[in-house]
């Protein structure tokens, strides 16, 4: 049987459904959606898109959810098709939980099947069969409905929209592409953790293309997902071992599940063992060891939870895992604190993995939840309980730590029947109106620009501490020239409108979420 005929009988509807419905299943857990991270993203990406010389590009940091994926395909029809099908998949759902899916290719070598080298990128569109110029289109008129863009297939814009798609691929606008050849090569983004693969790939190409997951990125991505729907595995140990010592620098395959599991399983019974939950942990030795202990079970649950085969097979309960993390913190904090107390005390020897606590972090909505349900007990005798998860969730999360008052001022004012989101609403409102005001008061700032100041933040999602905008809310220098100097009195202020704003942000659906 030929490779072509063998392709199309991998293009039965069946194993594409099968596929599409893994793929859809299992595409949260290998992106790892529910991790958080700050990155620099390109803001007027269109604009510097489609001018003639390639405009200076805004970039700003801002926060995201997660990694984005590549699905390598075989030919042009099989991507055309897969673009289909996860669009039928995904039709029921409602536009926010669809994942935002592009497709690109070109005509030559994409439509080669074996895979031992991947050709550059083209941009030849006039060669493309009718059929497949007519799909390429329909995925570009999607594409220009998701972003307000006007790209098409034509020469002057066919390129356009490639960086175009690039751009919003390393912004983490995109969810996953799919391609042929394109991307497979010289691509790299540090947003990129998972390929999925239904195509033959050998040597060189192999090397390529799982190369476009491996750019670190922070304590998350510590390593990139190769998810293959053909046997690739002795082609890949032949890649490996023939190009070992040059083009794979940098790709180390994980160690089977098992290994990690057994690691795991000795890992968290030595953590049970020393340090249960509920007795203190004496002494700076003892906590050395939870922190790096605990730090390598982080480390190995990172790793785990992209096996298929972890899931439901975690050892530590969910209270357990919430209470241990919050222990951790607490030492975070301690350690942290006496840093800043004795500036001659240096802790190289300690690594906290906040961003690894951060994977399982707790939003207000959860919190706002348990309070609903502490409502509905009030009086019952599970109140108490409640109350206490409301308490363990908070001091489990980095983020919700430093508002640990507000929640708990909100429990005690709920009321019996409101709506529990119009109240927290209209409470942090007050709260964040009644602290601004009194920073303002305290510092003898100009009111109307500290507001504007920091609903920009709000908006977008950090403070500015260099620039104008700082120094236009602060008093003309006159007024504190006796109080520690113009440096001095700009620091104090960006600090506490630093904390005010970590403090309030993601807590208000008005600027804050």
């Amino acid at each position: 049987m030929s490779a072509i005929d063998t392709e199309r009988a991998l293009l039965a509807p069946e194993r594409m459904t099968q596929i599409v419905d893994y793929t859809l299943t299992h595409f949260e857990q290998k992106t790892k959606r529910s991790s958080s991270y700050e990155h620099s993203v390109v803001t007027n990406v269109h604009e510097s898109t489609r001018a003639r010389r390639q405009a200076e590009a805004t970039r700003e940091r801002k926060r995201v959810r997660g990694f984005n994926a590549i699905f390598a395909t075989a030919s042009i029809e099989a991507a055309t098709r897969y673009y289909f099908a996860f669009h039928e998949a995904q039709r029921h759902l409602p536009e926010a939980q669809r994942l935002k899916i592009g497709m690109i290719y070109s005509y030559g070598a994409n439509e080669a099947v074996d895979g031992t080298t991947l050709d550059d990128e083209a941009f030849d569109t006039d060669r493309l069969s009718s059929d497949a110029r007519t799909q390429l289109e329909i995925a570009i008129a999607d594409y220009n409905e998701m972003f307000g863009t006007s790209y098409d297939t034509s020469a002057d814009k066919f390129g356009n929209y490639y960086k175009d798609l690039s751009q919003r691929l390393k912004n983490r606008e995109l969810d996953m592409v799919i391609v042929v050849n394109m991307f497979l090569t010289g691509f790299d983004a540090t947003t990129l953790n998972t390929l999925w693969v239904d195509k033959n790939l050998r040597a060189h190409g192999l090397i390529q293309a799982y190369s476009r997951t491996n750019r670190i990125l922070n304590s998350v991505k510590t390593y990139g997902n190769i998810v293959a729907f053909r046997d690739l595995e002795e082609e890949t140990n032949k890649a490996l071992e023939l190009f070992g010592n040059k083009d794979a620098r940098g790709i180390v395959l994980l160690k089977p599940y098992g290994d990690y599991y057994a690691d795991y399983a000795e890992k968290v019974t030595e953590l049970l063992d020393r340090f249960p939950l509920g007795q203190q942990i004496i002494g700076e030795a003892a906590q050395k060891d939870f922190i790096a202990l605990f730090g390598a079970i982080l480390r190995l649950t990172n790793i785990l939870t992209s096996f298929d085969d972890f899931a439901g097979n975690e050892i530590l309960t969910d209270r357990q895992a919430q209470d241990f993390r919050s222990v951790y913190l607490d030492l975070y904090a301690e350690f942290r604190d006496k840093d800043k107390a004795d500036k001659e005390a240096i802790n190289d020897d300690i690594v906290f993995e906040i961003e690894l606590i951060k994977q399982v972090e707790i939003n207000v909505d959860y919190i706002l939840m348990l309070v609903e349900k502490y409502r509905a007990a009030h009086g019952d005798g599970d109140d108490k309980e409640l109350r206490a998860e409301i308490s363990r969730a908070v001091d489990a999360s980095p983020s919700l730590r430093n508002k640990r008052d507000l929640i708990e001022d909100f429990v005690e004012r709920v009321t019996v029947d409101g709506s529990i989101d119009d109240e927290w609403q209209t409470f942090i409102a007050a709260r964040r109106e009644a602290e601004l005001e009194a920073i303002i008061a305290d510092e003898n700032l100009r009111a109307d620009r500290t507001r504007e100041f920091i609903d920009t933040a709000f908006r977008d999602g950090a403070i500015r501490t260099s620039g104008t905008a700082i120094t236009r809310v602060l008093p003309p220098a006159s007024r504190f020239s006796a109080d520690g100097g113009h440096g001095e009195k700009k620091q104090r202020v960006i600090e506490k409108l630093g904390t005010y704003f970590e403090r309030f942000f993601g807590l208000s659906s008005n600027g804050g979420n």
